[in-house]
């Protein structure tokens, strides 16, 4: 992470200061939960010493912890995104019918909006860990390999589609990770047809979900996505895999739409 990648044109008006202290914040992450100073300044290009003023400032205003030697976030600095999370109003809305559905299939279900050219998860409601990554609220995933993702993608104009297929890092993730360009506009406009998606261990080997999107009706934004997480393994299991995956489609696109109506009747 550079400081050309956080402001790659700034103005008059940027504050080089605070873009440095939110990198030092984004430069933990589900893989760098805790790190070292060494590790900080490395992960956002900063050198040791102004890395070490900014961590002992978040330190000192509650966002951080350490104990001498490694750095963490703490859980003040969810209220950095609480403003943002309610006034979505999506979390309240779509927290029950995320419970319902995960209580029908008994996996993990969530919710996810689109932020940047990742997902970022805004409600879940977990029954078991199935990937080696946790997932919480505020998780980040890249979208072009995502099931929420993908609908997400497949929810934009076309023009801000194209864009982001213009600056997207498309890097395979497993073996079975659609990665090119071609491919990847050939999935979305699949998904877009469709009304949803499955994806098939495209961001974890063994992990499978599927996805559908939720619209405000009132202005036809694609406003966010939810999904079900499962694994690939108990899949193949069912006695009739293709039945078992498309009762559970039916699942997540009837919750979708109903999450959809209360955003709707809400705004």
């Amino acid at each position: 992470m550079t400081d050309s990648a956080v402001t790659p044109q700034a103005s008059d008006q940027y504050v080089q200061s605070l873009a440095r202290g939110l990198a030092v914040i984004r430069a933990f992450d589900a893989n760098n939960p805790v790190m070292t100073l060494s590790e900080v300044a490395a992960r956002t290009d900063l050198t040791r010493a102004t890395a070490r003023r900014f961590l002992h400032t978040l330190v000192e205003l509650g966002y951080v912890r350490t104990d001498g030697k490694t750095f963490a976030l703490t859980a003040k600095v969810l209220q950095l995104g609480y403003s943002y999370l309610s006034a979505l109003s999506l979390p309240q809305l779509a927290q029950p019918h995320l419970e319902q559905l995960s209580l029908k299939l008994g996996e993990s279900t969530s919710a996810a909006v689109l932020d940047g050219p990742d997902i970022f998860y805004v409600a879940r409601v977990a029954t078991r860990r199935i990937m080696n990554v946790g997932i919480t609220v505020g998780t980040r995933f890249p979208a072009y390999a995502t099931s929420m993702g993908r609908v997400l993608l497949a929810g934009l104009p076309q023009a801000k589609l194209e864009a982001y297929l213009t600056t997207a890092e498309l890097t395979p993730l497993t073996p079975r990770t659609v990665a090119s360009v071609p491919d990847l506009r050939a999935a979305v406009e699949r998904v877009r047809t469709q009304g949803w998606c499955l994806l098939d261990q495209e961001l974890e080997i063994g992990l499978m979900s599927i996805a559908a999107p939720v619209w405000n009706h009132n202005n036809g934004d694609n406003v966010a996505a939810i999904n079900v997480s499962l694994q690939a393994q108990a899949v193949a299991a069912q006695p009739d895999s293709a039945k078992y995956l498309d009762h559970v489609r039916q699942e997540v696109v009837a919750t979708a739409n109903a999450i959809s109506q209360d955003v709707s009747a809400k705004h």
